[in-house]
């Protein structure tokens, strides 16, 4: 919330990568709610979070709509950032708020559409075959036909290989700059701080989503009852859980509040208020 409010009160942070930064955190913001959501419902009555009712398909949709949500955020913030940085590119195509806002609407409309295919129908509620035995009631081929292409691919696959063309880039850059003489001292700073972000972002998406796909490759090959997995699998499911939501607060730290001007603004709101407080002490 403090990403987002910070963001829409500053005009100079009205950028494309900005919007598509604030589009991450309400993306994030929804998981949490959604997480917090199935947290409650545990609380109150666990055996629906253990044993699948119909109760459990709106907060399961909506946990899923905000994770693909957040991980096609991530997809584009990376695609930004690689045409942002080669030169090839930046020549034809420059990022403008219209590409960003469009780039944001597809990417909810695509993520709401496939959250809400249980609620359309494709669930086990009335049917034992081919059930999920951690996220019930929904189905097993459900849970393989999302993680396999967005979890493996978009949340993996694209962003190893778009940070790796950033940071080939900047070394080809920077071994052309020593070539021709000219310092590469500022540029090699540069570049080490691109290659650490970059690598954070790819690990914390690796940490927080491989074990969800775990959990789902053993859903899709166990052959056991509830009962014959409890408790354990269930913690294992509630830690994967866990992990999900600590992507939610590592993606503002990478993101935003490592940036400059973002965190210059936060600074200023901190002060001002200080300020505040002090002025009505006085």
């Amino acid at each position: 919330c403090t990403v987002i409010f910070t963001r829409i009160a500053t005009k100079d942070l009205h950028k494309p990568i900005s919007i598509l930064f604030c589009n991450l955190a309400f993306s994030d913001l929804f998981t949490s709610f959604s997480g917090f959501w199935i947290s409650t419902l545990f609380i109150t009555n666990p055996d629906i979070t253990i044993f699948g009712s119909k109760d459990m398909l709106a907060p399961y949709a909506l946990y899923t709509m905000s994770i693909l949500s957040t991980i096609y955020n991530l997809v584009s913030i990376g695609i930004e950032r690689y045409l942002a940085v080669a030169e090839s590119m930046r020549t034809r195509f420059r990022a403008a708020r219209n590409h960003s806002v469009a780039v944001v609407l597809i990417n909810w409309v695509l993520a709401f559409f496939l959250g809400c295919l249980p609620l359309m129908g494709w669930n086990c509620l009335h049917r034992r075959k081919n059930l999920s035995v951690l996220y019930s009631p929904f189905c097993v081929d459900y849970l393989i036909f999302i993680t396999i292409p967005n979890v493996v691919v978009a949340a993996f696959i694209i962003p190893l290989f778009t940070y790796l063309r950033i940071i080939i880039i900047l070394r080809k850059r920077k071994l052309r700059m020593k070539a021709c003489g000219q310092a590469t001292g500022t540029y090699k700073s540069a570049e080490i701080q691109v290659a650490r972000t970059s690598i954070f972002i790819w690990l914390l998406a690796l940490i927080s989503y491989a074990p969800f796909f775990a959990g789902v490759i053993f859903d899709a090959t166990n052959h056991q009852c509830h009962v014959d997995l409890y408790p354990g699998i269930y913690i294992f499911r509630n830690c994967t859980a866990m992990l999900i939501t600590m992507n939610c607060l590592g993606n503002p730290i990478i993101y935003t509040l490592k940036a400059k001007p973002l965190g210059d603004k936060l600074k200023a709101l901190k002060c001002l208020s200080t300020n505040r407080v002090r002025a009505c002490t006085v």
